[in-house]
């Protein structure tokens, strides 16, 4: 048996020391949100990787709950705001007011929107025009906002989990592919099973409140978010990555067949995303490299908003789950 290097070995005790408290977070959130275990390991891996994420639900399916659970567990502030098509930029992120000292002195201060928080969940976000939409695209991508040529920067560590409603879609506004493409993933919250449901009945219309305690802090959470970029990933794997998501843009030629029905595929965020999410799953589970099985498991989170499907392919009821599916068959 081989013997690790000293920074190995460190490293090795770090994803254990980590991966044990993250554990702990799941558990806690588990305890609150019934039988979406897969739901919450893709936002957890989401706020590993440093990430926003979409996830499409119906309603009443613990999504608002979600958000709230976790940033008690990782003692992260959390708000929400609502989405509605009367939503302005400035509710997002605020506005300057003008004040009169008592010396009668006048100057604008600067009163800070809802975004400027460790966890937002944007709310029903397609129901919002896109300019509304758009004011959100800087914060996420760049962490800090600009109100009158100055500039506001988001608290540390800053995280959107924005919703959507799959099902009515009169009145809304789908989000741009640019928008789209700052999501890390897209998480589809499905319905839970009888089993799940059950106890979900009784946790939830008896008289007994669940207290959560902080496990992890927003300090930690940002430790353990420069851990995962310190995962080495092997050549097999980082070839995998590479392979699925050039194989996923038409022009290609890995696979004609596929190519028609694909009307545009993911760009190379796509690529960034899928490898900070397989180190978040390795660490995760306390190993110290991510594998293949990992990019097959989270091709479809990172790949789904990220391509379109042709008018052939639709008219053909091709599902894009089942496009990831066949694109990730190669890897085994």
């Amino acid at each position: 048996m081989t013997t690790l290097a000293p920074t190995e070995a460190q490293l090795l005790d770090r994803i254990e020391e980590v991966g044990a408290k993250i554990k702990k977070v799941r558990d806690a959130t588990s305890s609150v949100i019934f039988g979406q275990e897969r739901v919450i390991e893709l936002a957890l891996i989401t706020l590993l990787s440093g990430g926003h994420a979409l996830l499409i639900g119906v309603p009443g399916l613990a999504k608002t709950s979600l958000v709230e659970t976790l940033g008690a567990v990782l003692g992260l502030a959390n708000k929400r705001i609502q989405f509605t098509p009367d939503l302005m930029p400035s509710d997002i992120v605020g506005s300057e007011v003008l004040e009169e000292t008592t010396q009668g002195r006048r100057s604008f201060r600067f009163v800070q929107g809802p975004v400027f928080t460790q966890l937002l969940m944007a709310d029903e976000i397609n129901r919002a025009s896109p300019k509304t939409q758009s004011a959100l695209l800087q914060a996420m991508q760049e962490h800090h906002v600009t109100v009158a040529g100055v500039r506001h920067n988001v608290p540390q560590p800053f995280h959107v989990l924005a919703t959507q409603n799959p099902l009515e879609q009169e009145g809304t506004y789908p989000l741009p592919e640019a928008q789209l493409d700052r999501f890390l993933l897209q998480i589809d919250v499905s319905y839970p099973d009888e089993a799940a449901e059950r106890r979900m009945l009784f946790a939830t219309t008896g008289v007994e409140q669940r207290e959560l305690k902080t496990i992890l802090s927003a300090e930690e959470l940002m430790v353990a978010q420069r851990l995962v970029r310190q995962l080495p990933v092997g050549d097999q794997v980082v070839d995998a990555i590479l392979k699925l998501v050039r194989s996923a843009r038409p022009g290609t030629g890995i696979d004609s067949e596929l190519e028609d029905m694909i009307a545009w595929g993911p760009g190379p965020r796509a690529s960034q995303a899928l490898m900070l999410a397989v180190r978040a799953k390795a660490l995760m589970d306390g190993r110290l490299a991510p594998s293949v099985d990992d990019v097959v498991e989270l091709a479809e989170p990172v790949l789904k908003h990220r391509m379109a499907l042709t008018f052939a392919a639709r008219a053909q009821r091709v599902q894009m789950s089942d496009m990831v599916s066949r694109l990730v068959q190669p890897l085994g």
